[in-house]
């Protein structure tokens, strides 16, 4: 165990790891030296093999967020591989491929969709992990919101209710969890450049420079730049920090 670096001896668990953002929060915690698990509906495991070339320790599970017997699977493989879970990083969800639009085209079926992964999903993973955490009277959890919440953007209605709904969901299980020694906060990025992103043409052209130039730190953000805070989250450099929310996004929103 390499007591230099700041996560060693620690486990986390990633959901939405196998790309993106998800696998940049992987990498990062894997040179802090956590064995990590990779938990993902798509193969995380090139992602895992690569961690493990570097030295380090990781798993790659297909999981289901929306799954409640799916992501109780995820915690006990995590438990039975690397003996504990002390981190659990709600990264799963939908965005990069989400085209905007007005919200009364908006079906029905999307909004039940972006609610079951974005805010199901975080609340299935808080629940599979809580007596792991519980019974060590240690654990880190770090949900992922936005700074839309912040803003209240258009076109994106059923996303940023989804994640508003995270932020408010952090400060609840911050209460409940506190006298367990689990801390419960929010990471919120702002638009990310990552892998879904560029792919999707609806975020191009005037709509990202309008974001950057929202910002006091005036250019794009990558995946890396969450990566610090993510870490500060997720060490014991944060012990006395619970029920918050971080947002990462050059300084758009000040919140």
């Amino acid at each position: 165990m390499d007591r230099s670096k700041k996560l060693s001896g620690r486990v986390a668990i990633i959901t939405g790891a196998a790309q993106g953002i998800g696998a940049s929060y992987a990498s990062a915690l894997a040179d802090e030296g956590a064995a990590i698990v990779l938990a993902d509906i798509l193969d995380a495991e090139p992602l895992a093999q690569e961690i493990r070339q570097r030295g380090g320790k990781a798993m790659a599970l297909k999981v289901d967020v929306t799954s409640a017997s799916s992501v109780k699977s995820m915690v006990a493989n995590s438990v039975e591989e690397f003996g504990s879970v002390d981190i659990l990083i709600n990264n799963a969800a939908l965005f990069g491929n989400v085209q905007p639009k007005p919200f009364l085209q908006i079906t029905s079926e999307e909004w039940d969709r972006m609610m079951s992964v974005n805010v199901r999903g975080a609340f299935e993973c808080v629940k599979a992990v809580a007596p792991q955490m519980k019974k060590q009277k240690y654990g880190k959890i770090v949900n992922i919101a936005s700074g839309t919440v912040f803003k209240g953007i258009p076109l994106m209605l059923h996303y940023v209710s989804s994640k508003g709904a995270i932020v408010a969901m952090t400060r609840c299980l911050a209460r409940e969890l506190g006298d367990d020694g689990v801390r419960v906060n929010t990471l919120a990025p702002g638009l990310v450049m990552s892998e879904s992103v560029l792919d999707n043409p609806a975020w191009r052209g005037a709509v990202v420079q309008n974001n950057v130039n929202s910002r006091a730190i005036k250019r794009d953000a990558t995946p890396e730049d969450m990566c610090g805070t993510m870490v500060y989250l997720c060490s014991s450099e944060s012990d006395f920090v619970t029920g918050q929310v971080l947002v990462v996004d050059g300084g758009s929103v000040t919140h």
